[in-house]
């Protein structure tokens, strides 16, 4: 019997040790050409293919109305044009900032709103149905009422915002919470992680991966909910956001400042999201093990 237990005591050390280094392999730097290959080339493809279509259908004249679709050439002047006068990044930042301290207010308020419709019986009997159903709602349609509330001012911008996107986040967190294993519940009550004390450290972390792709879809609604705000709503007061630089171009005609417009949308959307969502989702997989480096 010694001989046996002296005999596997080696193998399972090897085992050990093949796993550990298994780990350390996959969690090492992963190589700058396995990164271009996989992360930039793909979507610099795309953007070149996109190009070319566009110049393509101006080229052989099968669009020939510069009033409907501009050349890639003639946005590209609107973005010089805008950036040597200086114009460019008041407007990114007029919206981004907007948004961003929109989509904070709503972080505030949804969260104890979802962890309440989550945990509650009652409240979610109560109002779940009728955040699922302002979830639906355009972003659009709170902006008459807005604007009756609280007038032309950045108040009416938040409140369509938070309407937008606190829903959102609420049902990403309810969804998170459903998803919660009961065993950790218990085994929480047993440790004495009870009432807030057992939402704090054991609910609202089992609850991450839903509530992430919470935020993540909440903040899709804000921008959302800003661009229909500023499209709608423009007062000299509030500045020029991206919103209003696309009412502007379109009430000047003017199709490669409506192109700019729409570029600066999606490239503000696409960054935020590569920024702080990807990061974020990356980091709640990891820690659970469901995404290995490299």
């Amino acid at each position: 019997m010694a001989s046996t237990d002296t005999t596997t005591a080696p193998a399972t050390g090897s085992v050990e040790a093949g796993l550990d280094a298994l780990e350390t392999a996959q969690s090492g730097r992963t190589p700058f050409r396995r990164t271009f290959v996989e992360k930039i080339v793909p979507p610099v493809t795309a953007i070149v293919v996109v190009l070319v279509v566009w110049q393509g259908l101006i080229t052989l004249k099968i669009v020939d109305d510069p009033t409907k679709l501009p050349s890639p050439a003639a946005v590209w002047d609107a973005f010089r044009t805008d950036w040597l006068q200086g114009k460019l990044l008041g407007y990114i930042w007029t919206s981004v900032s907007r948004g961003l301290l929109g989509f904070c207010f709503a972080l505030v308020i949804g969260t104890p709103l979802g962890l309440l419709v989550g945990r509650v019986r009652f409240v979610r009997a109560a109002i779940g149905p009728i955040l699922s159903g302002l979830q639906s709602l355009p972003s659009v349609a709170w902006v008459p009422p807005a604007v009756v509330w609280f007038g032309l001012n950045n108040s009416m911008m938040y409140t369509v915002i938070l309407l937008g996107a606190v829903p959102s986040i609420a049902n990403g967190l309810v969804s998170g919470v459903d998803q919660v294993p009961p065993l950790y519940l218990r085994a929480g009550r047993t440790m004495g992680a009870t009432g807030l004390k057992g939402t704090w450290h054991v609910t609202l972390p089992a609850a991450l991966p839903g509530y992430v792709a919470g935020m993540k879809q909440g903040w899709a609604f804000s921008w959302r909910s800003l661009m229909a705000a500023e499209i709608i709503a423009q007062f000299p007061d509030l500045g020029v956001g991206l919103g209003q630089l696309l009412e502007n171009g379109r009430t000047a005609s003017d199709m490669a400042m409506v192109f700019e417009a729409i570029l600066l949308i999606l490239f503000v959307g696409i960054a935020i999201d590569l920024l702080l969502f990807s990061p974020l989702e990356r980091w709640v997989l990891r820690s659970r093990g469901l995404l290995v480096k490299g």
